[in-house]
């Protein structure tokens, strides 16, 4: 590690006159490293080659570590742990990611706030895997930064790094190491003790930020553009980007034969190649191309030497350079210096001369993008009404979303009688379905949506990040999201124990693609009647104790019961249970206002309902849209009971 890499670091202060030695696997650097970063949230799901990360984590005082059902549960628990200001770690062998890559994907969108690494560990060879896939892909994918430590000690050295990065350019960082690197040991100058713990914890409500419906990811997908010109800026003087030249006696600036590499294949080349000269990429995507272009403009020629795929090397093709790789270079199984030396031997690379290259012209800047920019044909952007999205009349949804919006101060509306107390701070965790347009105002009853089945693994991360001064936590899933990828996390939360309440709103439907069956409905694809999973039977079987099952448009039980889960210090389950409106066979008594009664006072616009609206100074309901018999919401909330069934004439 260089002087000048060193100082780039974020620095701890150190608590002795001289380094600690140590000899560490990479594992147990890695876990070291995000330890004295100040990791305060770490999960992961036990597969060679990353096992030991946690495992070493688990021993350190300070830090909340787990073993989680699933990698997908696990990059929601640190993903909400960081809403809530920790900086958090999820780690994972090569296959995990594709498990966690939604999440993954999710986190990419909406940045954290305290730091989160996560950690791949891609296995070359496939000495205990599937399959050999090079992980190196997801960061392009998801457009994240990605690290690549070499040995131990960049092991070690990158955790403060990779937090760092993620939280000066609001983003997770990949950090990804492969077999070798993971099990071999070398030696370990530690230089620091543990160090800040990333942010205050406390969540701030930003919808826009963390609630990611349509109209916020659009907002979001040009920030990523322009995070992403910003880190290959970065990248330039990234000190861990080093280069070295084979012509060190005479110190001319070029050298016969220039190789590009990266992580462990550096160390192989290097022990073959002692002559050449070496750009070792320690930040392997964005690609610092200036550095690139001025290194292989110096050197007769350039060669990549990789493990498995050519991400690199087509990378570097696509800026114009002249580079090969993989015409000699394996694209299977685990490189070592034997392999590497015999493949270039064959492909006569073992003699190259020649002078240095006049440089090539730099590439031209990447143009800036603008916020909010949505790249909209005229006739798209043409002022058309808008029409904001909106919960159908008659939505099972309407009045658990109404009370979590008076309970958490989110509207006008006093706080709800399923009162917290007065100085408790209300965290809505939300999930993917109908309900996410409980998110818009007028209810404003959602803090954050990733992807399905987040919502229960990010409230326990919220809660394992130890938010304090009366927080309590609420996560709201739907039935058909919960059967999807619901009850991974909820096992997690028992098996974890949390004291968090799951609110799974069932409406016997999978509504927002369609209606179409789900396992709880009992009905297949074809209509055929089958065997319905019961959801609080299997709530039940799971572990959880406190399950209750409510009407969803019976207001004064919903109330009760919530209150109930609240007051609680287990995990518990409301099952909040009403039938699609779309679904109902006919509607009657449909609900009208009686003007001598209403006061204009605007509680029942709160419902969100499409069908009561506000005109001309007047508040009347839509016959034709309301549910009448099935719902009577409105009816409930009015405090001057001045709706009721329309009076036939």
């Amino acid at each position: 590690m260089s002087t000048q890499m060193s100082a780039r670091i974020p620095q701890q202060e150190s608590t002795r006159k001289s380094p600690e030695v140590r000899l560490l696997s990479g594992n147990e650097a890695l876990a070291l490293g995000a330890y004295h970063a100040g990791l305060t949230v770490a999960a992961a799901y036990p597969g060679t080659p990353s096992s030991e990360i946690l495992e070493s984590i688990a021993k350190f005082d300070g830090v909340y570590a787990e073993w989680s059902t699933n990698e997908k549960v696990a990059m929601e628990v640190v993903l909400g742990a960081s809403y809530a200001g920790a900086r958090s770690l999820a780690s994972m062998k090569q296959v995990g990611l594709n498990v966690a890559s939604d999440p993954f994907m999710a986190a990419a969108t909406t940045g954290v706030n305290g730091g989160i690494v996560v950690v791949s560990c891609d296995d070359p060879g496939i000495h205990s895997s599937q399959n050999e896939q090079d992980n190196r892909h997801y960061a392009r994918l998801a457009k994240v930064p990605m690290l690549e430590p070499g040995d131990s000690q960049e092991a070690y050295d990158f955790m403060a790094l990779a937090f760092h990065i993620s939280e000066t350019f609001d983003t997770p960082v990949l950090l990804r190491s492969t077999t070798r690197l993971s099990h071999s040991k070398s030696t370990v100058r530690i230089t620091g003790k543990r160090g800040p713990t990333g942010r205050e914890i406390a969540f701030h409500r930003s919808p826009e930020k963390y609630v990611m419906l349509p109209s916020s990811a659009r907002l979001r997908h040009p920030l990523i553009e322009e995070r992403l010109v910003k880190l290959a800026e970065y990248a330039e003087t990234f000190a861990a980007n080093q280069v070295s030249w084979g012509d060190r006696k005479s110190k001319i600036p070029h050298a016969g034969l220039g190789i590009i590499a990266s992580g462990i294949a550096y160390q192989y080349a290097r022990e073959v190649f002692t002559k050449a000269s070496f750009l070792k990429l320690g930040m392997t995507y964005p690609l610092p191309q200036g550095l690139i272009r001025d290194f292989a403009s110096k050197v007769a020629r350039t060669i990549v030497i990789e493990e498995l795929d050519p991400f690199l090397e087509e990378s570097i093709k696509a800026m114009g350079i002249k580079v090969s790789g993989k015409e000699f270079i394996p694209r299977v199984g685990e490189l070592t210096p034997v392999v590497i030396e015999e493949s270039c031997r064959r492909a006569g690379l073992w003699d190259v001369g020649g002078k240095g290259r006049e440089a090539r012209p730099t590439s031209q800047p990447r143009p800036a993008v603008t916020p909010g920019q949505t790249g909209q044909s005229p006739l798209q952007a043409s002022a058309l009404p808008k029409r904001p999205p909106l919960l159908c009349s008659g939505c099972p949804h309407a009045g658990i979303f109404f009370i979590l919006s008076s309970l958490g101060q989110r509207s006008k509306l006093p706080r709800s009688r399923a009162t917290l107390p007065k100085d408790s701070k209300l965290i809505i965790t939300g999930d993917i379905g109908c309900y996410t347009l409980g998110a818009y105002p007028p209810r404003n009853a959602m803090d954050t949506c990733a992807c399905m089945g987040a919502s229960i693994g990010q409230a326990l991360g919220m809660e394992k990040a130890g938010l304090k001064d009366g927080h309590k936590i609420i996560a709201v899933i739907g039935d058909s999201t919960f059967m999807h990828s619901g009850i991974t996390p909820l096992i997690n939360a028992v098996y974890n124990e949390g004291h968090i309440t799951v609110l799974i709103l069932d409406n016997g439907d999978t509504a927002m693609t369609g209606h179409q069956p789900h396992p709880g409905v009992g009905v297949s694809a074809r209509g055929q009647k089958t065997q319905p999973v019961v959801l609080e039977k299997l709530v039940e079987g799971i572990g959880v104790k406190n399950v209750k099952v409510v009407d969803a448009f019976n207001l004064k039980a919903v109330r009760s019961t919530l209150n109930q889960a609240l007051d609680s210090d287990e995990l518990s389950v409301v099952i909040v249970r009403g039938p699609c409106s779309m679904l109902l066979p006919q509607r009657s008594g449909a609900r009208c206002v009686e003007p001598e009664k209403c006061n204009e006072c605007e509680v029942c616009l709160m419902l969100g309902c499409p069908a009561i609206r506000h005109e001309d100074g007047h508040v009347f309901i839509d016959g034709t849209l309301c549910v009448g018999n099935a719902c009577t919401l409105c009816e409930q909330i009015c405090p001057r009971q001045a709706i009721g069934p329309q009076k036939r004439t």
